[in-house]
């Protein structure tokens, strides 16, 4: 039709109109030979075409009659008119191709375009009908109308093309034409405004083009695609569509660096480029379109993160799943986590059907009327189907039910969800035919390899069946032999009772105690199960389970035994011996019968620790425990409560004779001396004298108080000298009491500075000058008054409040001396006595202590003399000499105390840095009337002299003692022949004369 248009030119009219009501003809054939499920937009698109077709048709007979066509005339009518219809056509296929989705990913990328090339039609072809002077209104406005047709037609391919994903066909054919339809009008645009227009030019092409294309396009059977909804690429953008968009982008800068090239000085001069209003525009709006696309981008790809983050938490759930309940509950989780929170959905899982539906999985979008009976969509016109085999020759099927709109964007999702479902039943049922096919075999294994013993019994009780296990616990294979055969004696009752109970409907009976035999009469100690299986076609029979349990049971002894016995001596330890004193106190209180409780302490054990080692000491408390138990015998009790002290549980007896006899006889028995051999293979002879304390439960309220009881007649044992026995008296719980209370009391008058200094004179004996004083501290009790040392010093040194109270003495006296000095130079004054206690002495800083207390009170050094006693020297000799060493490196001065009364040696005052040996008042009372004691004090003040060391006697009372010591040669003396211990404020008043002091010849 085309060559013969342009082969006859006096046939313009006829052959142009053949060719433009063809093309729609050729639309309404092709609808009717396709049959697309959407007719109505081809439809207007026929009828659109066959308008463009009757206005020109108008046009070409005005010109065949001789005529002229006006403009704007009828045939523009139709023209205009094929615009909107063209577009409402093509706008209905876009709907339907998205499936009443709105794409805006696929609008955006045709809108960036299509404001572009309206931009070129708008400064290339819009624009000069606008400025053109030649034109009135109207016919601008109809010049305008078709480019602006041409740009909404040219909006709507663009937009099918971007939505179209991978597959054009049919589309791109429609582009095509619409190319062909936007040259032929810019064209003829350009020929209106230059009055150049001619009919059969080369112009025509584009129209031809346009016919040719829309009517093929309709015929080919792909047009049913343009109306079926297509599944958009939303998230991604390919690389042709990245240059379209980015080229279209551009456009407006090149529109203004052609402006700018072509120089239109006029329009420069007056004032700009015209059209860089709309230019601007057009980029702005462009560059907002970008914008949006890539949000657009951004936010596609968030949804496809949190997609992807659900699929992974789906697949965990699922392949958690072990049954096929658990796969249904994971499916129904997975689902619920891929859908939107605000969409309604169905979900089915039927259980698998019989009979295979493919070699491989599907899924697939459906109508809900295809569904098979008994499976619902859940009221949903389409659901997605996915099915899978199964290796047992069933399928699984999924059934999602949503919006439509919904299933095609997570189709995918969907699918991969489908094949783990399918995945996870496989492996379920693939695991549940291995497990099946291995179990018997499995068993058959298990059973060969048991330690215990399984025995099938038959109904008369004999063994039918036996492991392996068995020979190796009965030492012979027992099938055939009656089970009461291989038990017991003692053991027969039991099991006939338990067999009795299992046999009448009794249940199932576990962990029963037996003892068995073995070949050769060993006896072993079984556990025993029985479960009742007669009624089980592959049992038959009773089933008992057998463990050797005879290691088990001697382990728990030795436990037990560990538990409740001392591991030295084999003795019964605190924990028992507690445990059978309850017992017996509540059997004597019963019968009104008297209970003993004797608490044994060895009396220098830990002597024997520290000079020989722990191994002797060990074979002392070994030899004493047996003693303790040949002297107790089997009627008593004897128990090692920890270190080297023991208790003895009397049996009952009507009077407490036997528990003070056995005390006795214990004291006397371990008085004996013990022979122990220490590392170095030496033998030594040590002694085992011990304390007793007996109580009974004459005094004591519970076993708790009985305990107590003999503590405390112990503590009285030991205070009585040791090496005896002593009985519990009430009033020892009070003098405990009260030493407790003294204990705690002390602590709250070191805190509350209640202890004050009294100081004892010391003078020369020759002049009886004094020359030095003794701090004795005092206890200014709240309600007792002044308390001497004999109150209250035995219990410091027990709680160890002696240490404070010894601090406190040091600066106090040092204090006071300072004092004194200060306030008379002259005085006779030149050292001050304090007594160290050994605990306040062991302490690791006390040097450190000693030179801090010098400093804070300003006293010199050698004011200061301290006094230790003779046991402190000879313990840990290394240590004493040591730390008084750095005593005397500060310069104090360092006095023996009570010299004479300890294990007293020469050799120690020899290598010990002293300076003073002070002798006890023992050697000074009998001075005058025993010539052996007045000798011993005569050699030791030679001694000392010997030695240079000062002497000081303590308790001189009388002047005749004080003559006779100044004629051995003494030096210093003390005592109450001078002074007895003076407030601070009455020795400045005796250290100014050298002259006796009136008060000191009249005491």
């Amino acid at each position: 039709m085309a060559g013969v248009y342009y082969a006859v030119p006096d046939q313009h009219l006829y052959t142009w109109a053949a060719l433009g009501y063809s093309c729609a003809a050729a639309v309404l054939v092709g609808v009717r030979l396709n049959k697309p499920s959407r007719r109505l937009p081809w439809y207007l698109i026929s009828a659109s075409i066959a308008l463009f077709t009757t206005g020109d048709s108008y046009y070409n007979l005005l010109l065949a009659t001789g005529g002229e066509p006006g403009f704007p005339g009828l045939a523009d009518c139709f023209y205009l008119v094929f615009y909107p219809m063209l577009t409402a056509g093509l706008l209905m296929l876009i709907r339907a191709r998205d499936g009443g989705d709105a794409n805006r990913a696929a609008l955006l990328d045709a809108l960036v375009p299509t404001v572009g090339l309206g931009l070129l039609a708008w400064v290339y072809w819009i624009a000069p009908f606008t400025r053109a002077d030649h034109l009135s209104l109207l016919e601008k406005l109809v010049s305008i109308g078709y480019p602006l047709g041409d740009v909404l037609v040219l909006a709507m391919i663009l937009r099918m093309l971007t939505g179209s994903g991978k597959r054009l066909g049919t589309v791109a054919v429609f582009g095509i034409a619409m190319v062909g339809l936007l040259i032929s009008d810019v064209f003829y645009g350009q020929s209106q405004l230059n009055q150049a227009w001619a009919l059969g030019g080369p112009v025509d092409l584009g129209w031809i083009v346009f016919y040719s294309s829309m009517g093929y396009a309709a015929l080919k059977p792909s047009m049913r695609a343009l109306s079926e909804p297509v599944e958009p690429d939303r998230a991604a953008v390919g690389g042709h569509r990245l240059f379209w968009l980015s080229s279209a982008a551009l456009i407006a800068p090149a529109v203004l660096a052609v402006e700018f090239v072509q120089g239109r000085e006029a329009e420069i001069a007056r004032g700009g480029v015209v059209d860089a209003p709309v230019i601007a525009a057009a980029a702005a709006v462009m560059f907002l379109l970008v914008l949006a696309r890539v949000a657009d981008l951004a936010t596609a790809q968030r949804q496809a993160v949190a997609r992807e983050r659900a699929m992974r938490e789906a697949g965990s759930l699922l392949f958690a799943a072990a049954t096929e309940e658990d796969v249904s509950k994971a499916a129904r989780e997975a689902v619920d986590r891929l859908l939107p929170t605000d969409q309604p959905y169905h979900l089915e899982l039927p259980a698998p059907v019989p009979g295979a539906v493919g070699d491989r999985a599907q899924a697939r979008l459906i109508a809900a009327a295809e569904l098979p009976a008994g499976m619902s969509s859940g009221g949903f016109r389409n659901v997605l189907y996915a099915t899978q085999p199964l290796p047992d020759g069933r399928s699984a099927v999924v059934i999602v039910g949503a919006n439509d709109v919904v299933l095609r964007r997570l189709q995918p999702a969907f699918e991969t969800l489908g094949e783990q479902i399918a995945v996870v039943l496989e492996r379920i049922v693939l695991t549940a035919e291995v497990s099946r096919r291995e179990g018997e075999a499995w068993f058959r294994t298990l059973i060969q390899s048991a330690a215990d013993v399984i025995l099938i019994l038959d109904p008369n009780g004999a063994i039918r069946y036996a492991t392996p296990s068995a020979e190796s616990l009965f030492g012979a294979d027992p099938t055939g032999v009656p089970l009461a055969r291989l038990i017991a004696a003692e053991s027969q009752d039991t099991l006939r009772e338990i067999l009795y109970r299992v046999r009448s409907g009794a249940g199932d009976l576990d962990d029963i105690e037996l003892t068995a035999i073995r070949a050769g009469g060993r006896r072993v100690d079984v556990e025993f199960d029985l479960r009742d299986l007669r009624n089980d076609p592959t049992v038959a029979g009773l089933v008992v389970t057998l463990r050797d349990v005879t290691q088990r049971r001697s382990l728990e002894k030795d436990l037990t035994h560990q538990a409740f016995h001392d591991s030295l001596t084999g003795l019964a330890n605190r924990v028992l011996f507690k445990d059978r004193l309850e017992q017996a106190f509540c059997v004597a209180e019963r019968d009104g019968a008297t209970l003993g409780v004797l608490f044994v302490d060895l009396d220098d054990f830990k002597e024997v620790n520290d000079t020989l080692g722990h191994a002797v000491g060990d074979q002392l408390l070994l030899t004493v425990a047996q003693r303790i138990s040949a002297v107790t015998g089997a009627g008593s009790t004897a128990a090692r409560m920890g270190g080297d002290e023991f208790a003895v549980l009397v049996e009952q007896s009507d009077s407490v004779d036997a528990a003070e006899k056995m005390a006795a006889r214990l004291v006397e028995q371990l008085s004996g001396p013990v022979e122990v051999v220490d590392a170095a293979g030496v033998t030594h002879v040590v002694s085992g004298n011990c304390s007793v304390g007996v109580a009974t439960n004459r005094d004591a309220e519970n076993a708790t108080e009985l305990l107590r009881h003999a503590d405390l007649a112990l503590y009285l044992a030991k205070g009585n000298g040791k090496g005896g026995w002593q009985r519990y008296q009430s009033d020892l719980h009070t003098a405990m009491m009260e030493r407790l209370e003294m204990r705690t009391a002390l602590h709250e008058a070191i805190e509350q500075e209640q202890f004050v200094c009294q100081y004892q004179p010391i003078v020369e004996l020759a002049d009886q000058r004094v020359t030095g004083v003794e701090a004795l501290v005092r206890w200014q009790h709240p309600v007792r008054g002044l308390l001497g040392p004999f109150h209250f010093v035995e219990a410091a040194e027990e709680s160890g409040a002696i240490v404070g109270i010894g601090s406190w003495v040091l600066r106090e006296a040092l204090r006071q001396f300072a004092q004194w000095r200060a306030d008379d130079p002259e005085t006779t004054l030149r050292y001050v006595s304090v007594n160290v206690s050994a605990r306040q002495f062991r302490n690791a800083d006390f040097a450190e202590q000693v030179r801090q207390a010098l400093a804070e009170t300003g006293a010199r050094p050698e004011w200061l003399l301290l006094e230790i006693t003779e046991s402190l020297v000879l313990r840990d000799a290394d240590k004493v000499l040591a730390d008084l060493k750095a005593l005397r490196a500060l310069g104090v001065r360092i006095a023996i105390d009570d010299f004479g009364t300890g294990y007293s040696s020469l050799s120690y005052l020899r290598q010990m840095p002293v300076d003073v040996l002070k002798v006890d008042k023992s050697f000074i009372d009998d001075i005058l009337h025993s010539r052996q004691q007045h000798a011993l004090v005569d050699a030791i003040v030679t001694l000392s002299h010997n030695l240079d060391l000062a002497v000081v006697a303590e308790g001189i009372e009388e002047a005749a003692q004080r003559a006779a010591l100044d004629a051995m040669g003494c030096q210093y003396g003390q005592g109450y022949h001078f002074a007895k211990p003076l407030w601070p404020a009455d020795i400045p008043a005796l250290a100014v004369r050298p002259e006796p002091h009136p008060a000191m010849q009249t005491v």
